[in-house]
């Protein structure tokens, strides 16, 4: 069976590919000619996943599931959330983003947060949803190499060191998203697909 992951990220379309059962084979966005940015307009980290698992689905007819990502910060009521990608401007720079909200948190005693993956998937006419959430705290500096985003910032409980200090291996053992794909490899084994 081909599912068609909502993403052109080669890196996270292989980690998926190698945890799937062997009888499906992950399509990305590029292998169906999909190659315009789907919007993400929804004001929510699940409306954003439905929105890009619809599109896909709706446009191209396949099988399809898509994943959305964000930090919510207590302090902060929140934010980002959503706005994740885009909190320091449509540039989407993952150093600006952390550089506003290191600003923003910086007289905040309050630093809890957590990071929250949602995937929506669209699998034979019915929808479900999986999702991955992993508290910790913002720091005050940036650490680390590893990792993508606001990784060189997020400390999570129980850890001594940032999502960014992490091995891939590391952090996709209690990261949010690895526990929404957990979610979602544990619903399609059981599928008998």
């Amino acid at each position: 069976m081909k599912l068609v992951f909502a993403s052109n990220n080669k890196n996270k379309i292989e980690e998926i590919q190698a945890l799937v059962p062997k009888t499906i084979q992950i399509l990305s966005l590029e292998e169906i000619g999909c190659n315009e940015d789907i919007p993400e307009t929804a004001d929510t980290i699940e409306g954003n996943a439905i929105l890009k698992a619809n599109y896909v689905t709706e446009k191209y007819g396949y099988n399809c599931f898509a994943d959305d990502t964000g930090l919510e910060v207590e302090a902060l009521n929140g934010a980002p959330g959503v706005y994740s990608a885009r909190y320091a401007g449509k540039q989407k720079d993952a150093n600006d983003n952390m550089d506003k909200l290191l600003s923003e948190l910086k007289e905040k005693p309050n630093r809890k947060a957590n990071f929250k993956t949602v995937i929506a998937l669209n699998l034979n006419g019915k929808q479900n949803l999986f999702t991955g959430i992993v508290n910790g705290k913002i720091i005050e500096e940036k650490i680390g190499t590893n990792g993508f985003g606001y990784d060189p910032i997020f400390v999570a409980n129980g850890f001594d060191k940032t999502f960014a200090e992490l091995t891939m291996e590391e952090k996709a053992t209690i990261s949010h998203r690895g526990i929404a794909v957990k979610e979602l490899i544990l619903f399609l084994q059981k599928q008998n697909l």
